[in-house]
């Protein structure tokens, strides 16, 4: 399991089953061939929306840490409870495609990691405002 799909499962995203292909019907080996029109494939499933902003915020409010979540990608994995040390942080960067240049800089990786883990994030079906994204 990769450590992005940690965090999506502690926000409870990503956790119903994807749906399986009907099954192909086939004709009998003894009747003659059939012309059938070809099946359209079923229609995309739509990304049921998380309120990924109430569950942290309430999170937030009933931990005894001053989290700041919004802004902060080490404040974010704690209040996860997620492992948020710098090797950790560095392996979710290198899963996220950070810039090489951000790698040696802790700082520009951390900014660089928080606004793309809440982009991931968003794009999984969780309620980020636009204001966290930019």
């Amino acid at each position: 399991m990769s450590f992005f799909s940690k965090i999506l499962a502690k926000l409870g995203i990503g956790s119903a089953q994807a749906a399986t292909p009907p099954p192909v019907a086939t004709a009998p080996a003894a009747a003659p061939p059939v012309a059938t029109a070809p099946m359209a494939p079923p229609p995309p499933q739509p990304i049921a929306l998380v309120d990924v902003v109430a569950q942290l915020e309430d999170w937030a409010a009933s931990n005894p840490q001053k989290l700041n979540w919004k802004t902060s990608i080490v404040d974010l994995l704690k209040l996860l409870e997620l492992d948020s040390s710098l090797g950790v942080r560095k392996e979710l960067a290198t899963e996220l495609g950070c810039p090489a240049d951000f790698m040696g800089d802790s700082a520009k990786m951390n900014v660089w990691l928080h606004k793309t883990v809440l982009q991931k994030i968003a794009d999984n079906g969780g309620n980020i405002p636009d204001d966290l994204l930019q």
